[in-house]
């Protein structure tokens, strides 16, 4: 078993050594697409744009601005308890570097992360020379891995996560994920479900710890925005639609002018997932007959607004407010649905289609604590928003509720925090 693994791995490391042009060339063509930062491409291909500091080095990698959100309290939790220390993040997307950029102390450097070619990871790793690796959710690189435990460095998995899907494909490859696992020292997982995968992939001294994210703060929103915003909206029924993937844009669309027959007044806003789509968003709203104010045109939100394209970064902390009922996006088209907590954890009564995937544990318990209804299709969605738009206590309650569970979340960072504590110790010795 461990030599088919070995051997699996060493044909994942060929195929990459003559893979690498390849790579970078589809890297630069996403770099001129704005998919990837063209400024800060080096740090993709492991050439690093800052110096290591002295000390203790401790690297989290958090593959996109879901984990990166998470990554934020475990820092701050860290930082308490090893306050020598210095940290390295590593994310893959433009939109978590930028939410780097804004919330990230400044005892923490942020990189792009390497992509997963031999020369790559072993210029990154020569360079930064971390002394622990925390990695989040499911990132199972093997270059990366294998580099790590070539320096004997040691690394835990954080809220780890592996869906039904994942768990088959690994599964037909056990012999390379079960090498692969072998070199974490332990394995936080998100849910019982989680571990329990995780153990028949090969992974050894798993614990369920709970999911992170629950205990994450609301997101933030500034204060004088927030309050000109308010003003603006007044009494308006609002609700967004939040993190929204191809398609499911129009069905919010069709949804609005169902509804704003029976409520002139409602505001619907719309925040994409991938901003740069608003373009688009744009032609196929105003396809259907709609009104559409686009805010990244500079386009601001009056009490003549209908339908605002909200297509930004960083401010989903002030449309939660706003609202008083959210859709959650990649749930009703497309897979494994977005963040539910961020607007439960801002009083929001939530809606979310069939797939919840990346959330499956979350989204049942917010269904059974009664903080979130589901819908299959598009009709359902106008359906439920008009129920709740037409019962102010039913939405409430959902809200409070919502807002009940969130609270009972910070246990799980600190019992991550609790088995972290010998990773550390080890990794000053």
């Amino acid at each position: 078993m461990r030599f088919a693994g070995t051997l699996g791995l060493a044909s994942y490391r060929f195929a990459g050594l003559l893979a690498g042009p390849i790579v970078r060339r589809k890297l630069r063509d996403r770099a001129a697409r704005g998919k990837e930062d063209p400024a800060r491409l080096d740090e993709r291909f492991g050439v690093a744009s800052a110096q290591r500091p002295p000390g203790l080095l401790i690297w989290l990698h958090a593959a996109s601005i879901g984990e990166s959100l998470a990554a934020l309290p475990l820092i701050e939790a860290i930082h308490r308890s090893n306050a020598e220390s210095s940290f390295l993040v590593t994310s893959g997307t433009v939109t978590s570097a930028a939410l780097m950029k804004e919330r990230l102390p400044p005892f923490v450097i942020h990189q792009y992360a390497p992509v997963d070619l031999p020369g790559v990871t072993r210029r990154f790793l020569n360079h930064w020379k971390p002394d622990a690796a925390l990695l989040l959710e499911s990132e199972f690189w093997p270059n990366m891995l294998l580099g790590l435990d070539r320096r004997a460095i040691p690394r835990a998995l954080i809220n780890g996560r592996v869906s039904p899907d994942s768990h088959r494909r690994w599964s037909s490859l056990h012999p390379v994920i079960s090498r692969l696992l072998a070199g974490f020292e332990i394995c936080l997982a998100q849910s019982e479900r989680d571990a329990q995968f995780l153990s028949e992939l090969g992974a050894t001294n798993v614990i369920a710890t709970g999911n992170i994210k629950d205990g994450a703060p609301p997101l933030e929103a500034d204060d004088d925005q927030l309050r000109t915003l308010t003003a603006v909206v007044g009494d308006r029924p609002v609700w967004v639609a939040a993190s929204t993937h191809s398609g499911e844009e129009v069905a919010v669309a069709r949804t609005h002018a169902e509804l704003s027959a029976q409520y002139p007044e409602l505001l619907t806003i719309i925040v994409p997932r991938h901003p740069e789509r608003g373009v688009d968003i744009q032609h196929e709203v105003e396809a259907l007959g709609l009104k559409l104010s686009r805010r990244s045109n500079g386009d601001a939100l009056t009490d003549r607004t209908s339908i605002y394209l909200a297509d930004t970064l960083g401010e989903l902390g002030h449309w939660y407010r706003l609202a008083q009922v959210v859709f959650v996006g990649k749930s009703l088209i497309g897979t494994g649905g977005q963040n539910p907590l961020e607007p439960a954890r801002l009083n929001c009564a939530l809606l979310f289609g069939p797939s919840m995937s990346n959330f499956e544990q979350i989204s049942e318990d917010l269904l059974s604590c009664g903080a979130a209804w589901r819908v299959t299709d598009q009709a359902g969605l106008c359906a439920a928003l008009g129920d709740l738009l037409g019962d102010k206590e039913a939405m409430r309650k959902m809200a409070d509720a919502g807002l009940r569970y969130c609270e009972t979340g910070g246990e799980a960072l600190k019992e991550t925090m609790t088995h972290l504590e010998p990773l550390f110790a080890a990794a000053e010795e």
